[in-house]
């Protein structure tokens, strides 16, 4: 039980990563807060985890608003008495097309979504963990946009991963010695609904670029998430930690 009494917010968690997260942690003892746009789907995922004994609540919302992550840290501290962690998880690739042939808008709200809401994140936990006396945020990353995983068509969202990394990275040094400890996670290919899940060839082909030649399951990034959340990582912040297969390597 890694995680026992922590609480702790997940945004994203209405399927995918996300969702294999928040059913983890409550397994190791955690009170998780859920966060994602999909209601319906993300009341599923919290009565799956408190049928099996955890403790969860949720809530809907657009992580585009600070308002919203304010709130989840409010519910978080209403409903459990504090907050130990987050796992702000929620991400999206975007148009793939070369950047003279992207919208303004595609760009807008890739940047938004990968790194803005990373930023209205930190403004609402920081604080919350600071009080709490210490703490631990992950963000999802990318290999993608760090070191040499930029990959054609992927300029937005490469971009605002590796604004991603360097974010990460400021507030690891800015609260370090307030005892919270802030990590990027980079997961490689991961079979879930937006990562080809039902798709047999597209499954085949991302599987083909990866060294071990398969994907992750949810479930394997949601245990490095873990690793990073508890007491075992308590001398790692600032970390982009690749989580991906070897395709980092294979591309160096």
């Amino acid at each position: 039980m890694e995680l026992t009494n922590k609480t702790i917010i997940v945004t994203g968690a209405s399927s995918g990563i996300g969702a294999a997260a928040a059913r983890l942690f409550a397994s190791e003892g955690a009170n998780v807060v859920l966060a994602a746009r999909r209601s319906e789907e993300l009341r599923s995922v919290a009565e799956d985890i408190t049928r099996s004994g955890g403790r969860a609540v949720w809530c809907s919302g657009d992580v585009l608003d600070g308002a919203y992550l304010a709130m989840l840290t409010e519910l978080a501290l209403h409903s459990f008495g504090g907050l130990n962690g987050a796992f702000n998880n929620v991400g999206i690739v975007g148009d793939m097309v070369a950047v003279p042939e992207m919208s303004i808008d595609n760009w807008n709200t890739v940047i938004a979504t990968n790194l803005t809401s990373a930023f209205w994140a930190a403004k609402a936990q920081v604080p919350a963990l600071k009080e709490q006396g210490g703490g631990s945020i992950i963000f999802t990353s990318s290999f993608v946009g760090f070191s040499n995983g930029g990959l054609p068509g992927m300029g937005a969202y490469a971009a605002s991963k590796a604004g991603l990394n360097g974010l990460v990275q400021s507030l690891a040094s800015e609260h370090a010695a307030d005892g919270i400890r802030i990590n990027a996670l980079l997961p490689g290919g991961t079979i879930t609904p937006a990562g080809g899940e039902g798709n047999p060839d597209a499954l085949n082909f991302v599987s083909g670029l990866h060294p071990m030649k398969r994907m992750a399951s949810a479930s394997e990034i949601a245990q490095a998430a873990v690793f990073l959340l508890s007491d075992r990582s308590q001398f790692m912040t600032g970390s982009p930690m690749i989580v991906d297969g070897g395709m980092s390597v294979r591309l160096l």
